[in-house]
């Protein structure tokens, strides 16, 4: 396996993406390059969505692909926004608008009831029909500020602060913040298993 198709059309995932990978020896082609549209995520899992999204690239391109299903998790919000992160204000991506509405969720909430976490589910199909895909999952705690802070990264990273650190992430280099995501996380167990295939 030495080309794969990356399952997203997330500008900021792309980049991540890019970033993490680029020692990996595969070349990583984005499912938008191909002409491949986003799939509809019906799922109720980041699991199942993650699937979903795989499947639907490693179908419409013919090679294996790499998918990932991300959110964040607030506690005091039972979970949410959870499987809705990308469009929890309304509107898709639109992560000022997301971001805001968090923060009014979370008005007058102390400090320690707002702990958090990112997760990221990353699946790896060889093929559309493969019957045992290679699943990672990781998770990024942390806590939700009170406003946002920092102009790096994308999505809910101004208002998460990690847990032993007193940087937001999007006050974070792209370096740390790959070091210590739940994607990059994610990515490393994948590589691990991907390595215990190959060696087994």
């Amino acid at each position: 396996m030495s080309r794969i198709v990356l399952a997203s059309s997330n500008p900021g995932k792309l980049k991540e993406f890019g970033a993490l990978l680029a020692d990996s020896g595969l070349e990583v082609i984005p499912q938008g390059s191909l002409g491949i549209e986003d799939a509809e995520e019906t799922g109720l899992t980041f699991i199942e969505n993650a699937l979903l999204k795989a499947r639907h690239a490693a179908q419409a391109s013919g090679l294996p692909a790499l998918a990932d299903d991300s959110g964040l998790c607030v506690d005091h919000l039972h979970g949410a926004p959870g499987l809705y992160s990308a469009r929890y204000s309304g509107s898709h991506g639109d992560a000022a608008a997301n971001n805001a509405k968090l923060l009014r969720e979370l008005d007058g909430v102390p400090t320690k009831q707002r702990s958090a976490f990112f997760i990221c589910v990353l699946v790896l199909l060889q093929h559309a029909d493969d019957p045992s895909p290679l699943v990672a999952e990781a998770r990024w705690h942390g806590r939700i500020l009170t406003e946002g802070r920092g102009t790096g990264g994308f999505g809910y990273n101004p208002v998460f602060l990690p847990t032993g650190y007193n940087q937001s992430v999007a006050e974070m280099d792209d370096a740390l913040k790959n070091q210590l995501s739940h994607r990059g996380q994610a990515l490393v167990l994948l590589h691990e298993r991907l390595s215990e295939l190959r060696h087994a």
